[in-house]
């Protein structure tokens, strides 16, 4: 999937680079039970893969004890869909199924997606230390690194033990003492079908 708001190569396939890909794994108990953007080079080997164009992941039902998000970045104006869509499916998969949920999304704190979806809704976030976040292209490293910042988002109840693996890769907040005004659902959040 896209790394990055703009493709610095042909490739489509961007990927979660090896070590967040084992701390998910960590934090998971060693296995991810559903990785709903998955492509054929990665790295996560979740249980359960979705992978275009045979499954669409927005589209498909999330019911899943362990999830990990890594959603293009970009705007899919195939399928008509962006990133705002992907963190909705992940509040909504937690708030519906209690799903234990992982995401790893650009850190854009004025936008509407993370004021809907992470703020209030999420329970910790990490802020990664890695300026340039490096994505695998391919399944393979050594590419342009991310142009913007990058966090792990959490949705789920242990905020302990998300702060015990992932305090190594960057700052962690517990997100759910956040006081402000809700907000109410997008379009996006309401297009949602289970």
């Amino acid at each position: 999937m896209t790394a990055g708001r703009t493709v610095n190569s042909q490739s489509q396939e961007w990927g979660t680079p090896h070590k967040y890909a084992e701390a998910v794994r960590c934090f998971f108990g060693g296995a991810v039970a559903l990785d709903p953007c998955s492509n054929e080079y990665s790295v996560v080997h979740a249980k359960t893969e979705f992978m275009l164009p045979k499954n669409d992941g927005l589209q498909e039902d999330w019911n899943y004890p362990t999830i990990y998000v890594n959603p293009p970045y970009g705007a899919d104006r195939e399928r008509g869909t962006t990133i705002r869509d992907w963190l909705a499916k992940c509040v909504l998969t937690n708030q519906k199924y209690g799903s234990e949920i992982l995401a790893l999304v650009p850190v854009a704190t004025n936008t509407g997606h993370w004021k809907q979806s992470v703020f209030g809704k999420a329970r910790a976030v990490c802020f990664l230390y890695d300026t340039r976040l490096k994505f695998l292209e391919n399944g393979n490293g050594g590419g342009k690194g991310a142009p913007m910042a990058c966090a792990m988002v959490y949705w789920g109840r242990d905020y302990n033990k998300f702060c015990n693996v992932f305090i190594e890769y960057g700052a962690v907040a517990d997100l759910s003492g956040l006081i402000g005004t809700e907000i109410g659902p997008t379009k996006s959040q309401i297009k949602l079908q289970f």
